[in-house]
């Protein structure tokens, strides 16, 4: 991780199940200059109990939870065409990985990084079963404590982690609820590179993260953030994320 930040745009579920909008993201992603861009992928009816499923819930897709949560899943066929539409816009891809088949799924693809989100740093079986693959880790630390951070890192082996990121599980998130110097107090702790995955929709906090010492950031990124979807209003648009990438390189410049 020596040299500039590693940028991560996470399109994760703003693409509604379209592959026009996931095309569009991932140009402006590289276009912008950003080095990679996330989605997540889940096995629905192994991570989600047919009760839960079957809730009511009103979406684009349907009246239950299950509808919207199904629409949101792309194919082997989708992930191809993807992982072309990456290559030609010269950024990586990866995804934060719910279940041990959908870990399975993205690894043939030979994925730089995988993701563990933080709604699963708890989850050792998850965390060992990640680990064994080639590719390293990234892991999220919103809503752990120090003890949970330490086993999580001992699940997946110190040296499988490329960086430990900050993160706060609000969406969006309170500038008053950031706390940034996380990001330093991670590195002096835990003595592994830190980063900032950010759910705030203002790019100052983000330069704030490089100033402070983060080597990777990640954002959501949206064509607009009045579209349907839960994180659409936590996300960076087009020009907000070219705006955030000149500055982070000029902010590397002036550090």
């Amino acid at each position: 991780m020596m040299g500039k930040t590693f940028v991560i745009a996470e399109i994760g579920l703003n693409h509604n199940g379209d592959l026009g909008i996931t095309r569009k993201l991932i140009e402006i992603a590289g276009k912008a200059g950003c080095n990679a861009v996330k989605f997540q992928k889940r096995t629905v009816d192994l991570v989600y109990t047919d009760a839960e499923l079957k809730k009511p819930r009103k979406s684009p897709f349907g009246n239950t939870y299950g509808d919207s949560k199904r629409a949101l899943e792309f194919s082997l066929k989708d992930y191809k065409k993807i992982d072309g539409y990456c290559r030609k816009s010269g950024v990586s891809w990866f995804a934060s990985c719910w279940d041990a088949a959908s870990v399975d799924f993205i690894d043939r693809f030979n994925p730089p990084f995988f993701k563990i989100a933080s709604c699963f740093l708890g989850n050792r079986g998850l965390l060992s079963y990640t680990a064994a693959k080639k590719a390293p880790l990234i892991l999220s630390t919103g809503m752990s404590t120090d003890s949970q951070v330490r086993e999580a890192i001992d699940s997946a082996g110190r040296e499988k982690i490329a960086n430990l990121m900050h993160c706060v599980s609000s969406y969006p998130c309170l500038p008053g609820e950031l706390n940034l110097r996380r990001i330093t107090s991670l590195k002096e702790k835990f003595r592994l590179e830190t980063g900032y995955s950010g759910h705030c929709p203002r790019i100052i906090f983000f330069l704030a993260a490089v100033a402070l010492g983060a080597r990777m950031i990640e954002f959501h990124i949206t064509l607009d953030r009045k579209m349907w979807g839960s994180d659409q209003s936590s996300s960076l648009e087009p020009g907000e994320v070219f705006s955030l990438l000149k500055g982070i390189r000029e902010m590397e410049e002036a550090l």
